[in-house]
C-alpha cells in the first residue's frame, strides 16, 4: 500500500475526530471535576463506549492477536479472564459512584488518601501510576508505529506513527477533558469493532475458504495452537501470571477505575457495565480469530506483534479495508492514551501537586493538569522509541506494578482496622517488589512477577496495619457507604 493513502487516512481521521471533539465543548463549564470527570454527567450509552474504547486498545488488534498467533487458544482464556474481572467493578463500581457523589472524588488516589486520611498514601498511588501507565501508554504508541510501518512496507517511519499518535492524544485531551476525550472514544469505539469484524469477515469469507475451511485447515496444520499450552508458550505459570494482574485491571488501572465517577447515575453506570460486556465479549472473539487468521495466512513471523501490520499490509485485503481496519486500531490505542493522559494529570495535579501547595486556588490546579499532559506524552514517546517488548508482554507487565493499590482499595470499604502506614508500605513496597522483578526478569520459584507483586502488597498491608495505632474515622467512612448503598437497594 503505498504511503499517500496511509497519511491520506490519517489526516480524515484527525479531522474527524478534532470536530467531534470541539463540538463536545458546547456548554463546557470550568473546574476540575468539569474537565476531568465532565461534570459527572457521562451517560450509560456514552459511557459503555468510552469505557470499552479505554480499556481495549492497542493490545488487542496488535498484542492479544500476537499472543495468538504465537500461543494460540491459550490467549483467549487469558482475555476472557479480563471479562470475568467485570464482576469487581459490578461490586465496587456502585462504591466508586457513591464516594466520589459524597466526597467529590477526582481520582482514585484522592479516594485513598481521604479514607487513610492521609496525603502520602494518595501522592503514593500517584507515582505509582505514572511509573507504571508511561510504559502502558507507551505500548499504544508502538502499536500504531509497528501499524503504520508494517502497512506501508516500511515507507512510514515507526517514528513518525508515534509521534503523529502522541500529536492526536494531546490535542484531543486538551480541547475539553474528558468531554472531548468521550466523544472522540465514542466514535472510535465504533470504527474499532466494525473495522476489526470486516477485515476478519473478508479474510475468513473470501481468503481462507469459508468458517469450515478456515477451522479444518487450523485443526489440520496447527493442532497444538488449538490446545493449552499450546505450542508451549501458555503454561501454567505463564497464564496465571498473565492473568491476574488483567483480572484486577477495572480496579488496579486508575484511567478505567475513575471512569467510575463519571456517570450522572447508578442506573447509568449499570448501562454502561453492561454494553461494555456485550462490547468486550465480541471484540475479543474478534482479536483471537484475527490472530488465528494471520497464522493460516501469513506463517513463519519473527515477531508477533508484526502479525496484524502484516496481515492489513498483504495483497489479499483490499487496500480500503485495511485503510479502515488502521483507523479502527488507531483508534483504540488513542482513546487508551488519552484517557491515560487525562487520569495522570488529573492525579499529578491533584494527588501530588496539591498536597504540596495546598493554597493554590483551582484554576490554578486545572492549569497544573493541563501543562503536564505533554510531559506525560513526551515521556511514554521516549519509552516507546526504545521498543523494549512485545506489546502484550509491556501491557501485563504494567498492569502487574498497577496491583500494588488492589488491596488497599479493598479496604477502603471492607476492612476498617487497615491504616495509612498498612496503605502506604503495601503500595510504596508492593512498588518496588514489581519494579525489581520486572526490570530483573525475575521469577522466583518459577513464579511471574503480578503473583509476587500482589502476596507483597497484601501481606503489607496487613502485617504494617496490625502493627501500626488503629485509624480514626474508618468505621463512619465504610458504614456511611453501606448504609447509603442500603438505602439505595443495591446491596
Amino acid at each position: 500500500m503505498t504511503p499517500f493513502w496511509v497519511y491520506f487516512t490519517l489526516v480524515a481521521y484527525a479531522i474527524l475526530g478534532t470536530v467531534v471533539a470541539y463540538l463536545s465543548r458546547r456548554n463546557i463549564g470550568r473546574g476540575m471535576t468539569e474537565f476531568f470527570l465532565a461534570n459527572r454527567t457521562i451517560g450509560g450509552l456514552l459511557g459503555a463506549l468510552t469505557y470499552s474504547a479505554t480499556t481495549y486498545s492497542a493490545f488487542m488488534m496488535i498484542g492479544l492477536a500476537g499472543y495468538t498467533y504465537k500461543g494460540g487458544v491459550g490467549a483467549l482464556g487469558f482475555e476472557l479472564i479480563y471479562l470475568s474481572g467485570l464482576v469487581l467493578a459490578v461490586f465496587f463500581g456502585p462504591r466508586f459512584w457513591l464516594a466520589g457523589q459524597r466526597y467529590g472524588y477526582i481520582s482514585p488516589a484522592e479516594m485513598l488518601a481521604h479514607r487513610f486520611q492521609s496525603r502520602w498514601v494518595g501522592m503514593a498511588a500517584a507515582l505509582a501510576a505514572l511509573v507504571f501507565l508511561i510504559p502502558y501508554s507507551a505500548v499504544q504508541l508502538m502499536g500504531i508505529g509497528y501499524l503504520l510501518n508494517g502497512l506501508s512496507h516500511g515507507a512510514i517511519p515507526y517514528l513518525a506513527g508515534i509521534l503523529i499518535a502522541g500529536a492526536l492524544a494531546i490535542i484531543w485531551a486538551w480541547i475539553a477533558g474528558l468531554r472531548s476525550v468521550a466523544w472522540t472514544d465514542a466514535l472510535q469505539s465504533i470504527v474499532m469493532i466494525i473495522a476489526a469484524a470486516g477485515v476478519l469477515f473478508y479474510a475468513v469469507y473470501h481468503l481462507l475458504g469459508g468458517w469450515t475451511t478456515f477451522t479444518a485447515t487450523l485443526e489440520q496444520d496447527y493442532p497444538q495452537w488449538l490446545t493449552v499450552p499450546g505450542p508451549g508458550f501458555f503454561n501454567f505459570q505463564a497464564f496465571l501470571g498473565l492473568t491476574l494482574p488483567w483480572f484486577f485491571f477495572c480496579l488496579s488501572n486508575p484511567q478505567v477505575s475513575q471512569r467510575l465517577f463519571a456517570p450522572p447515575s447508578l442506573r447509568s453506570m449499570r448501562v454502561m457495565l453492561r454494553g461494555f460486556l456485550v462490547f468486550g465479549f465480541l471484540y475479543t472473539l474478534i482479536s483471537v480469530l484475527w490472530g488465528f487468521s494471520t497464522l493460516v495466512l501469513e506463517p513463519g513471523l519473527k515477531s508477533p506483534d508484526m502479525a496484524t501490520p502484516t496481515l492489513l499490509g498483504s495483497a489479499g485485503i483490499p487496500p480500503a479495508l485495511a485503510l479502515i481496519a488502521m483507523a479502527g486500531i488507531m483508534a483504540a490505542a488513542i482513546s487508551t492514551i488519552d484517557s491515560i493522559l487525562l487520569t495522570l494529570s488529573s492525579m499529578f495535579a491533584r494527588d501530588v501537586y496539591r498536597p504540596l501547595r495546598p493554597s493554590i486556588s483551582e484554576d490554578q490546579e486545572l492549569a497544573v493538569g493541563k501543562f503536564i499532559i505533554p510531559v506525560i506524552t513526551a515521556a511514554a514517546l521516549a519509552f516507546a522509541y526504545l521498543r523494549l517488548d512485545l506489546v502484550a508482554t509491556l501491557s501485563v507487565a504494567a498492569s502487574t506494578g498497577l496491583l500494588v493499590t488492589v488491596p488497599a482499595t479493598f479496604a477502603v470499604f471492607f476492612w476498617k482496622r487497615a491504616t495509612a502506614a498498612g496503605a502506604l508500605a503495601s503500595i510504596a513496597g508492593g512498588a518496588l517488589v514489581a519494579l525489581y522483578l520486572q526490570f530483573g526478569r525475575l521469577q522466583p520459584l518459577g513464579i511471574w512477577p503480578g503473583v509476587w507483586t500482589l502476596l507483597a502488597s497484601t501481606a503489607l498491608l496487613l502485617l504494617v496495619s496490625f502493627l501500626s495505632p488503629p485509624p480514626t474515622g474508618a468505621d463512619a467512612y465504610v458504614e456511611g457507604i453501606k448504609k447509603e448503598l442500603e438505602a439505595k437497594q443495591v446491596l
